[in-house]
């Protein structure tokens, strides 16, 4: 073997250990299976063997690094559509989208059928101002046609500095033609929650994305709901909408943190994975906001994964009524796990069942009242208020609540 067969080796042998370190340090203590060289060294000298013949022979000089991220990518996006490796700054952008303040233009996107779609743009970034709609397939970047089987290559192509130009074209449904938007990246910092009083007893509530700060976010927009209430001369907030539709999902904690905003007991979401830490049930604990007051849940096609716990926990829970159309259906959890010299991968670890046992993925939560929506609505801006009469969901939401006569509320 020769010496630079050896290297590769010991890279993969060494990648190999660590993602195992990572993923399964808890089966590893339990199951004590053979060590990583019994039964992995074999698969690893064949992908070595045939990284060096890459190197050797392709007809273009290959970089020993790029190569060996290639193939470890490669490997974590064939498990399934939402696993992936991460790269330093791919590792970096999940960290602070996290926190909801990233560079670049503003969507979810996910792998569906063989395309690349957008799930949802984010309220008031300049996806959503541009255009772009939920269920565009994204089929070139700065005119250069994706790779449809390669996602994370897409997000990185619509990364950039800010202030920057970046040309995405897509397909829509019902339309003939590729829709071409030229978008200029910029620095977002996303409020996921905005927050309105209507009629002038009832408040809306806007749930963009799931952060961090989501949680207390909703708190602060009750208690304001309820001040500006006050002012008017209005004794109490006679019900709340909360928003989701369009809403791609994000932290999981954050999902369960929300939810349990408005339950006092029970189980909010479960989840069964292979591992230990990713089987875990999420209860909520005493305490309730607007306990004796009604709540409707809007969703859509765009409400996915920590949208759909929220809304999934309090209508099994009776705590809310979903008003829409059947959300996306992802109910699998994906865990990002650090590796060396900044990188990650993001892995699909569990999946989760809504407090009745159900599982989403791929069929979604059915609303309660079945109300089709459009393209215009909830809108990118709060700023411009909320159309209570073009607004098809939001006004069945409203009626709904007006003739509400009991609070569904599991509190006890």
């Amino acid at each position: 073997m020769s010496l630079k067969t050896r290297v590769i080796l010991v890279l993969v042998v060494g990648t190999i250990m660590g993602l195992g370190l990572s993923i399964g340090g808890g089966i590893v203590a339990q199951k004590n299976p053979p060590l990583p060289q019994d039964f992995s060294w074999e698969h690893a000298r064949q992908l070595a063997e045939v990284m060096e013949r890459v190197k050797r022979d392709y007809i273009e000089p290959v970089d020993e690094q790029e190569l060996l991220d290639v193939a470890i990518r490669a490997m974590v996006s064939e498990l399934d559509r939402h696993s992936q490796y991460l790269d330093s700054s791919e590792y970096e952008d999940i960290r602070i989208s996290a926190t909801g303040s990233y560079t670049g233009i503003g969507i979810e996107v996910s792998t569906e059928d063989d395309r690349i779609m957008v799930i949802a743009p984010i309220d008031g970034t300049p996806a959503q101002r541009a255009g772009i709609k939920s269920g565009d397939v994204i089929v070139a970047i700065d005119n250069v046609q994706i790779d449809k089987h390669n996602l994370s290559d897409t997000i990185s192509m619509m990364r950039g500095r800010p202030g920057s130009t970046v040309i995405v074209t897509v397909d829509r449904e019902n339309q003939d033609d590729h829709l071409v938007y030229s978008i200029e990246r910029e620095r977002i910092h996303v409020a996921s929650v905005r927050h309105e009083l209507l009629d002038p007893s009832y408040g809306y509530i806007r749930v963009s994305q799931f952060t961090d700060s989501t949680a207390a976010e909703v708190r602060d927009a009750i208690d304001e709901l309820d001040a500006i209430a006050a002012e008017k001369s209005v004794e109490d907030v006679e019900g709340f909408i909360i928003d989701l539709r369009d809403n791609p999902g994000g932290i999981l904690d954050a999902a369960v943190d929300v939810s349990d905003l408005f339950l006092n007991s029970g189980v909010i979401v479960t989840a069964d994975g292979r591992t230990p830490e990713a089987r875990f049930s999420r209860d909520a604990s005493f305490g309730e906001l607007a306990a004796d007051t009604p709540l409707v849940i809007l969703v859509n096609n765009g409400s996915a994964s920590a949208s759909e716990i929220v809304a999934g926990a309090l209508q099994d829970h009776n705590r809310a009524t979903v008003i829409g159309t059947s959300t996306f259906g992802k109910g699998l959890v994906q865990t990002v796990m650090p590796l060396s010299r900044g990188r990650a991968i993001k892995l699909t670890t569990s999946r989760y069942y809504t407090p009745s046992g159900d599982s989403i993925h791929e069929t979604g939560i059915s609303p309660d009242i079945h109300v089709d929506g459009s393209d215009e609505f909830p809108g990118y801006s709060m700023n411009l208020g909320v159309d209570r009469e073009n607004d098809a969901q939001l006004v069945e939401a409203l009626e709904f609540l007006r003739n509400q006569r009991v609070a569904h509320s599991d509190a006890t």
